[in-house]
């Protein structure tokens, strides 16, 4: 219990990561100690179930967060499902947290190509990487019209403001 409260102190969690967690830690322990792990299976069950019912560890909060997090960096629609079914949620929640997302893919491709310094946030002196910065793109998930449109859009109004105007 108290390895798992200290986890979920630090980290933001699913309950099947929460599970796979403890799940090592008492494969080490156990190890360590020259037993097997089974028999210990029953408490790890027992702490996550205590940590869900006491609102420690909630799925549909946790898939909230995470996406909002993800889609503000620029995942596409597609790495953030993998990465959500990466950490144990269930598809259902999944596919409801994907529901209720509000942000469009050519959004979340604007961030992914400042986040990258893709295209019209290039440095000066990288060369034409047009073709790789669009492949990259796509292999992030992102649908090829709308990486092709990320890659040749002009500059931000905000960016390309002096300071003077401000």
């Amino acid at each position: 219990m108290r390895a798992a409260i200290h986890y979920v102190e630090r980290y933001d969690t699913s309950t099947e990561n929460l599970r796979k967690v403890l799940r090592r830690k008492v494969a080490r322990r156990a190890a360590a100690a020259g037993e097997a792990p089974a028999p210990h299976e029953p408490l790890v069950e027992a702490t996550v179930a205590r940590l869900v019912e006491l609102g420690l560890v909630d799925d549909q909060a946790y898939a909230q967060a995470r996406l909002s997090s993800l889609r503000r960096k620029g995942a596409s629609r597609v790495m953030t499902t993998a990465k959500l079914i990466e950490k144990g949620l269930p598809r259902e929640i999944v596919e409801a947290t994907l529901q209720s997302d509000e942000t469009e893919e050519a959004e979340a491709a604007a961030s992914y190509v400042r986040r990258r310094r893709f295209g019209p946030h290039r440095s000066p002196g990288r060369g034409d990487r047009r073709e790789r910065e669009i492949a990259a793109m796509v292999r992030a998930g992102f649908p090829l019209g709308v990486a092709v449109g990320a890659i040749d859009a002009a500059a931000d109004p905000v960016d390309a403001s002096s300071p003077e105007e401000n």
